[in-house]
């Protein structure tokens, strides 16, 4: 079907756009980049040669996919890739960079929102229905899980993980993990609670919420979770703990399941 590109756009011959695709004024998509039906991008937007992406996704102005990551040792001749779902929105001034290995990805899945000058290091990791606010950063390697919220200015050291369903205060500063279903934030960063009102708005009540109720009070206690009733939820949580953290995590330690 018909395309709406902007007579001012630069688009590579090579590159490959879906149907329905509209291109703002001034934008670039270079040569290699792949985009699905119905994306948006918006004026001056960079989609760089590196970027393949699905359907739906919406760029607004100066935001910048694909980029090199800001790694000091990359050489650019490095055949590496930002992966991107569905249905994401991007806007104004975000960026998100490629992999800075050879043949690797930096992946955000589908269904997610990133506001305002928010990015995406090298090599991380996004889940899908994840919101970043405003000036949120990551570092590269890190890895966001599903329906995670992301506060303003919240930032993250490299490597670390932040489980599904977390929420994370604005202006935290992560450099440990933070485990899934948790509200984490100050300075230094701990988990607090439950991050109560996501799962209620995810449909995990109940019976599912009192389980991760007690499995939250015996991490408190550094004690095992083998007692505990496997709902889907807590089968989520230890296999979260079972993998190896590269940082720790704040103010718990590793329970075995």
């Amino acid at each position: 079907m018909a395309q709406n590109i902007h007579p001012t756009a630069f688009i590579a011959p090579d590159a490959v756009l879906g149907d329905d695709v509209t291109v703002g004024p001034f934008a670039v998509i270079e040569s290699g980049a792949k985009m699905g039906a119905s994306c948006q991008v918006g004026a001056h937007a960079v989609l760089h040669g590196h970027v393949k992406m699905g359907a739906g996704n919406i760029l607004h102005p100066h935001a910048v996919l694909g980029g090199l990551p800001q790694d000091t040792s990359f050489k650019a001749e490095t055949d590496s890739w930002l992966i991107i779902g569905d249905n994401n929105v991007f806007r104004e001034g975000f960026t998100a960079h490629r992999s800075s290995k050879e043949n690797g990805e930096t992946r955000i899945d589908s269904g997610c929102f990133f506001m305002n000058n928010s990015h995406v290091a090298h090599d991380c990791k996004i889940g899908s229905n994840t919101i970043f606010a405003n000036n949120v950063a990551i570092g590269g390697h890190v890895e966001v899980g599903n329906n995670v919220f992301m506060g303003g200015a919240v930032v993250a050291h490299q490597f670390c993980r932040i489980g599904s369903f977390a929420i994370v205060q604005g202006t935290t500063g992560l450099n440990m993990d933070v485990i899934p279903f948790m509200l984490i934030g100050g300075r230094p960063a701990k988990h607090y609670h439950l991050n109560t009102v996501g799962l209620r708005r995810a449909g995990i009540t109940g019976e599912r919420y009192n389980a991760l109720s007690a499995a939250f009070r015996l991490l408190k206690n550094k004690q095992s979770l083998d007692e505990l009733e496997e709902t889907e939820e807590i089968k989520q949580l230890k296999n979260w703990l079972a993998v190896k953290s590269k940082r720790g995590t704040h103010g718990f330690i590793e329970v075995s399941s």
